[in-house]
């Protein structure tokens, strides 16, 4: 079992509002995180409990990566937000999250993953923790595109 474990910080031209929204809104991460598609499970996804799976790959490879929202905030008066999921399994299981804040014009965020891969060997972790953190910083490079055009 590997823990793969990686921080990924971007700065966005757009107000972190903006950002927020695009960020909690499940069922569009396929227009910016690569290889991706989501299903929610409910009309009311934004909310604690709430529950989504993604499924990274292409094609039937598929990584199937169910998910719980634990924590999720957002506050008006200082533009901060903070979401936090728990990994569900069957694969991936622990916890990933971002916090949303304002920065200069725009905004900043920090995503973090922290989770267990059973079948994957710790000896690479390290290159499977490297690799997924370019795909997500290429996705917040995607995101930026679509929220800096508004």
């Amino acid at each position: 079992m590997a823990l793969i474990d990686f921080t990924v910080s971007h700065q966005f031209h757009a107000p972190s509002r903006a950002v927020w929204d695009e960020m909690i809104d499940w069922p569009n991460h396929a227009k910016w995180i690569p290889a991706t598609r989501m299903e929610v499970d409910s009309s009311d996804y934004q909310v604690e409990g709430a529950t989504f799976t993604g499924y990274t790959g292409l094609w039937k490879l598929a990584l199937v990566d169910r998910m719980r929202i634990s924590a999720i905030e957002w506050d008006e008066a200082t533009a901060l937000g903070s979401c936090e999921v728990e990994k569900l399994g069957p694969v991936l299981r622990g916890r990933a999250g971002f916090d949303v804040s304002p920065h200069g014009d725009g905004s900043n965020v920090d995503w973090f993953e922290q989770v267990t891969v059973p079948y994957l060997p710790k000896l690479l972790a390290p290159i499977v923790s490297k690799l997924s953190a370019l795909g997500f910083a290429f996705g917040m490079r995607r995101l930026a595109k679509i929220v800096e055009k508004r």
